[in-house]
C-alpha cells in the first residue's frame, strides 16, 4: 500500500541521512581568483574578498617589501646600528700590520627602495641600514595561489598558501 512515487522520495531520504556526519568538514582547499575572490571545493560559488578572512601571515606583503631592519636599542624605527670597531695585529711573513676592522654608523634614513644587492642603503659616510626582506614562501595571497581554507561556522578563512610536495627541498 501507499504511494511508490513517496516511497522512493523516503527512501533517498533515508540513504542521504544516512551519509551525513554530526562534524561537517571544517578544511577545504580553494584557489584566489583574479579579482582576489575565494573559490573552494565546497562552496561552488567565489567568495567575494570582503567575505571571507585570512590568517595574519598572510598579510606580510609581496616579494621583496621590507619584513625587518635593523635599529640601535633606544633609536625604534631609525634603522641605524654600530658595527663596533676592533684593532688587528697580524704577523704574516716576518712583517707585522696593524688596523681595524668594523666602523661606528649613525642613523640612515630608510631608502626607497631596497638595494637587490644590499637589501639596505649605504652612504660614503659608513652610515647604512640592513633590511630583512620578505621571501617568496612568506608572502601574501595573490591570485592563483592554491589555499587550505578553513570553515568557522559558514565563514572562510585562509589559513595559508598549498604548495606541492615537490617544493621541499
Amino acid at each position: 500500500m501507499g504511494n511508490e512515487g513517496i516511497n522512493k522520495l523516503a527512501a533517498v531520504f533515508q540513504n542521504r541521512m544516512h551519509g551525513m556526519t554530526d562534524k561537517p568538514e571544517v578544511l577545504d582547499f580553494g584557489v584566489i581568483q583574479e579579482d582576489m575572490s575565494l573559490l573552494t571545493n565546497r562552496f561552488p560559488r567565489p567568495i567575494p574578498q570582503t567575505d571571507y578572512m585570512v590568517c595574519r601571515q598572510l598579510t606580510l606583503g609581496p616579494t621583496h617589501n621590507i619584513l625587518a631592519k635593523t635599529q640601535d636599542i633606544g633609536m625604534p624605527h631609525s634603522g641605524s646600528h654600530i658595527h663596533n670597531t676592533h684593532g688587528l695585529t697580524c704577523t704574516h711573513h716576518g712583517g707585522t700590520q696593524q688596523g681595524t676592522t668594523g666602523e661606528a654608523t649613525g642613523p640612515a634614513p630608510d631608502p626607497p627602495i631596497p638595494s637587490q644587492r644590499t637589501a639596505g642603503g649605504d652612504s660614503s659616510d659608513g652610515m647604512h641600514q640592513h633590511h630583512v626582506l620578505i621571501p617568496e614562501k612568506m608572502r601574501q595571497i595573490k591570485p592563483g595561489d592554491r589555499v587550505l581554507v578553513a570553515w568557522v561556522g559558514d565563514d572562510a578563512c585562509v589559513v595559508d598558501i598549498v604548495l606541492p610536495a615537490t617544493e621541499v627541498v
